[in-house]
Order: C-alpha cells, then structure tokens, then sequence
C-alpha cells in the first residue's frame, strides 16, 4: 500500500465540502468512507489535484472559487420550458425534476419558478458559481 496518494490512485477517504460560512453540504465523516479512483471521473479534477500528494492519516481543509469548484453559474443554462413538454408528475418549485434527452441521456434541472405554462429551469450544477470548502481526511491509498 502506498503512503502517498497519487494520480491514478484507489483512494479511501473522508470528505465534507461545505459553502465558505461552514454550512456543510454533503459529508462522509459521520457515515462510511468513500472509496475513490482518482482519474476515473468520480471526483472534480480540481479536487483531485488537491488529494494528490497527501499522505495516508493526513487531514486537509481546501477554500475552492466558485471556477475551481463547480464553475460559475451560466446563465443561458436557465431556460423557460413549457409544461407540455415537461414529465407529467406533480412539479414544485425548487424541486430538482430529471429530463430525458433525444439520444436518451438523463439530465437534472432545478425548477425555480413554475406557472400554468411553463417553468422557469436551471440546469446550472446547484453549487455553480459558490465558492466551496473541502475537508479531506486520507485513509489508505493503493
């Protein structure tokens, strides 16, 4: 086993990323590790960068811009659609609905405001343009 995590590592680890404030967002800590293959897509390349190079029992905070972390909130990815061409379920505001593209891809969006006609929806990532903290705790690496 490796003592230091590199690029194409298994990694386990705890992780929390949270906003700036500490307001956490999503966290491994108090629930199972996760197990990791670094360059395989399952984690941001940004936050990849970071982990490489840490060692195991090593524990990190990370300030990440809003560029680094999920990009910045893209404007033209918020757009009006109509309700006949919106999945038949009951839709609330600020409720995350899945739609299927014509090649069969899934993909999410945010609704953030819905009338009679249409709704409004961002299919930004919901961390898009925030600034994030990540906590990292190393475990094992192989």
């Amino acid at each position: 086993m490796n003592q230091t995590v590199l690029a194409d590592s298994l990694v386990t680890l705890h992780y929390r990323i949270a906003l700036p404030n500490g307001q956490p967002l999503l966290s491994t800590f108090e629930t199972t590790p996760a197990t990791l293959k670094l360059g395989a897509g399952e984690m941001l390349p940004a936050m990849e960068k970071l982990i490489v190079g840490l060692t195991i029992g090593s524990r990190r905070v990370f300030e990440l811009s809003a560029e680094e972390a999920f990009g910045p909130h893209r404007p033209e990815l918020v757009e009006r659609v109509r309700r006949e061409h919106m999945p038949s379920q009951e839709i609330e505001a600020m409720s995350i609905m899945e739609f299927v593209a014509p090649d069969g891809s899934k993909y999410s969006g945010l609704v953030r405001e819905i009338d009679g006609a249409s709704a409004l929806i961002d299919f930004n990532h919901p961390l898009a343009g925030k600034p994030i903290r990540l906590e990292v705790e190393i475990i094992g690496a192989a």
